[in-house]
C-alpha cells in the first residue's frame, strides 16, 4: 500500500482538564474520501485545526505529501496543497465572488503579495481564478458580491477557493451544513467528481452524505477515535451506534 497522503500520528490537545483530541493517528489516502464523524464536542473542529495549522498539537504530529508539516502554519500547508473549507464561511462577503477567488490564488503563490488588489489584473492569477470557479458552476457570477450568493453558491464558492490552490489533499469541513436536500445532493455529486482529482478528509453530519461518499469512515468521540472501517463495518458497530449513530446506521 502507498504512503498516505496526509496522517496524523498520536495526535493530543489538552485545554486545561480537557482532552479535546486524545492520540488520534488518522490517515487519507490517494484516491479516497475519508469522513471523519461524531457527537457536538467530540473533538473534530479541534482536530482539524490541528492538520491544517491553527492549532499546535501538544503531542503528535501531522505529515502531509511525505513530509513532517507540524511545525508549519496555516498558509505553509495551503501552499503545499492542503485545501480546506470552513464549517463557518470565511469568504469575503463585500467583494465579489472573483476576487474571493483570485485570494486563493494568490495564496498558492510562493512570494508573498503585499497588496492584493493589483493581483486583480494579473492574467494568471484570474486565468486560474476563473478555472476554479467554472468547475464548480459560478462561471456566470464571478462578478456577484458574495453577499448576494445563496448559501448552496457560497458553499460553491469555498470549494472554489480551495481548488485555486491546485491542492494534493482537501479537508472539508461541513461542506453539507446549511444546505438543503437539493443542494446536499448536487454537493454530494461534485465532491464524489473531485476524488481522483485529490482525496478529500471529511467532517460532516450529514449521514446520508457521508454514507454516499465515503470510501472510510472515522468515529471520534470524546477525543478519541472508537472505530474506524468502511460504511458497512461503521453501520454494523455497535459502540458506534450506542455512542452517535442510533437509527442513522
Amino acid at each position: 500500500m502507498s504512503e498516505p497522503i496526509l496522517a496524523t500520528h498520536n495526535l493530543t490537545k489538552r485545554f486545561g482538564a480537557l482532552v479535546a483530541t486524545d492520540d488520534v493517528s488518522i490517515d487519507l489516502r490517494r484516491g479516497e474520501i475519508h469522513a471523519i464523524i461524531g457527537p457536538n464536542g467530540a473533538g473534530k473542529s479541534t482536530l482539524i485545526k490541528q492538520i491544517c495549522g491553527g492549532l499546535r498539537p501538544d503531542a503528535g504530529r501531522v505529515a502531509f505529501n511525505g513530509r513532517d508539516v507540524s511545525h508549519q502554519g496555516t498558509a505553509e500547508r495551503a501552499r503545499a496543497g492542503l485545501g480546506r473549507t470552513f464549517q463557518i464561511s470565511e469568504l469575503a462577503m463585500e467583494d465579489s465572488v472573483l476576487e474571493n477567488a483570485v485570494l486563493g490564488a494568490i495564496g498558492a503563490e510562493a512570494g508573498a503579495w503585499r497588496f492584493w488588489r493589483p493581483a486583480l489584473k494579473t492574467r494568471a492569477l484570474i486565468d486560474r481564478a476563473e478555472a476554479a470557479l467554472d468547475r464548480v458552476g459560478l462561471a456566470d457570477q464571478r462578478h456577484m458580491r458574495c453577499a448576494d450568493l445563496s448559501h448552496g453558491q457560497r458553499r460553491q464558492l469555498e470549494v472554489a477557493v480551495a481548488l485555486t490552490l491546485a491542492p494534493k489533499a482537501f479537508v472539508m469541513d461541513e461542506p453539507m451544513a446549511g444546505l438543503g436536500a437539493d443542494g446536499s445532493k448536487t454537493m454530494t455529486g461534485f465532491l464524489e467528481s473531485l476524488r481522483d482529482e485529490a482525496p478529500i478528509l471529511l467532517v460532516e453530519h450529514d449521514m446520508d452524505a457521508v454514507f454516499a461518499l465515503a470510501d472510510r469512515i472515522s468515529v471520534l468521540v470524546y477525543g478519541k477515535i472508537i472505530a474506524t472501517g468502511t460504511v458497512d463495518q461503521i453501520r454494523a458497530s455497535k459502540e458506534v451506534r450506542d455512542a452517535y449513530l442510533g437509527d442513522a446506521a
